[in-house]
């Protein structure tokens, strides 16, 4: 009992740990969308599909209204979106997205994270451009075409729509995020979305094996761990 109840007791431990860790990003992000955009979710699209995004990772009310009051307030800090570029073990491309209130601490934190892992940072660009920064949105479905031609209508620019176990996926330019999602709601009303984001999707992989699988887990796990890293995107095949 003593070994299952520990084992138990740390996932626990570290379940609690990974949300706090979730609601403080969710909570940035907010704050940050909410203080540019304004609070109100209906004249703030990006905030509306934010807080929808929140809501399904289980962030509590509380956390979500308290970054909402804190933007109301007009003051604290000023988050700048900072983005950098290189490559991960096994020369894994990466792309490594930060809310910052201060550039040169969270360049110098993010670099650390590449050195102490024998990886190198690069400059603006140097791997971006192998990647599409896309609108995605998943949800339950298996008519594919009408879906395509309700997004047509609309002129909404399509890269991709896949169908496949009654979930369809569409991807767009991330420029058309917010006519494709009112395009789908207006054509098949209220969505429950699975995935309803922006992202960079690789446009080939790199498998990593050996070594570099435990030390590209390192590497995230060191990425995820600093506050001002938001996203990190990356080809790696592990």
């Amino acid at each position: 009992m003593g070994r299952a109840y520990q084992n138990r007791k740390d996932s626990m431990a570290k379940t609690s740990n990974a949300n706090a860790k979730l609601y403080s990003k969710f909570s940035r992000e907010i704050y940050v969308c909410a203080k540019s955009g304004g609070i109100d979710p209906d004249g703030n699209l990006a905030l509306r599909s934010l807080l929808d995004r929140a809501k399904r990772s289980q962030v509590p009310a509380h956390v979500i209204e308290k970054a909402i009051d804190k933007a109301k307030g007009g003051g604290g800090e000023d988050f700048a979106i900072a983005r950098y570029e290189g490559f991960g073990p096994g020369n894994a491309m990466v792309i490594v997205d930060c809310l910052t209130d201060n550039p040169n601490r969270t360049f110098g934190d993010v670099r650390q994270c590449f050195t102490k892992t024998k990886c190198k940072i690069g400059t603006q660009g140097s791997v971006s451009h192998m990647f599409d920064h896309c609108a995605i949105f998943v949800f339950k479905g298996s008519d594919e075409e009408a879906v395509l031609d309700a997004l047509m209508e609309a002129d909404v620019d399509v890269t991709d729509i896949e169908s496949e176990d009654d979930v369809i996926t569409v991807f767009t330019p991330h420029t058309e995020y917010f006519k494709a999602k009112q395009a789908l709601v207006d054509a098949l009303g209220e969505i429950e979305f699975e995935i309803d984001e922006i992202q960079f999707v690789p446009q080939t992989s790199t498998p990593i094996e050996g070594d570099d699988v435990e030390m590209f887990d390192k590497f995230l796990e060191m990425l995820d761990d600093l506050e001002d890293v938001q996203n990190v995107y990356h080809n790696a095949e592990l």
